[in-house]
């Protein structure tokens, strides 16, 4: 019996020193493969001007929507938006995509690099790379849209070049509303309207 206690004790002080030699080994091994640190450089951070993301407020992807008198759909998406610092009522944004569903079935698209909303005035200013394209079959560019948020009403207040069924054309103006006595949608060219027109093909 006292043999068994003296095997097990030297086995119990052998341990002792072994596994703290084994522990020291492993931790050479780790800083031996490890890279090199050195000192004298500054920890590596991420190039982020801190104090302009804190000075500039603004939301990534925002949209707005809604639904005019006459049940046609509005909605407004952007990959961030910015407040006027001078007028917080005025939001600046980045690539617009806008889309109008109208009561009539009839859908509407519009891109723009750049727009500036108006709160109070329920309006959008859409400028750099306009283009509106509609469901039946008119592609519009154009410098710059004025659009209500609460109505069907886009002006194009310059010239606009569009193609569409009747052929290419090109214009000074022009609206899409809803016609006061209708309430049906128009797309109004005027201001100096020149149309080639391109007549369908026969089919023999």
């Amino acid at each position: 019996m006292a043999r068994t206690d003296n095997t097990h004790s030297r086995v119990v002080a052998g341990m002792k020193i072994l596994l703290p030699l084994v522990a020291l080994g492993l931790l050479s091994t780790v800083f031996l493969i490890s890279n090199t640190v050195d000192p004298s450089q500054s920890v590596p951070t991420s190039q982020i001007d801190l104090q302009k993301r804190a000075r500039e407020l603004g939301a990534t992807n925002p949209s707005f929507a809604g639904v005019t008198r006459q049940g046609d759909e509005i909605r407004f998406d952007a990959d961030i938006v910015r407040p006027d610092p001078a007028t917080p009522e005025r939001l600046t944004a980045d690539r617009i995509v806008a889309q109008f569903r109208l009561g009539a079935g009839t859908q509407v698209d519009i891109t723009a690099r750049l727009a500036e909303f108006d709160q109070r005035a329920l309006t959008a200013q859409l400028h750099g790379d306009v283009r509106m394209t509609t469901s039946t079959g008119y592609v519009i560019d154009t410098a710059r849209l004025i659009s209500r948020l609460d109505a069907l009403h886009v002006l194009s207040p310059g010239t606009v070049t569009a193609t569409g069924p009747l052929g290419d054309l090109t214009a000074g103006r022009m609206l899409l509303h809803n016609v006061a006595a209708s309430d049906a949608a128009e797309l109004l060219f005027s201001a100096g309207v020149k149309l080639v027109y391109q007549p369908p093909s026969v089919e023999e």
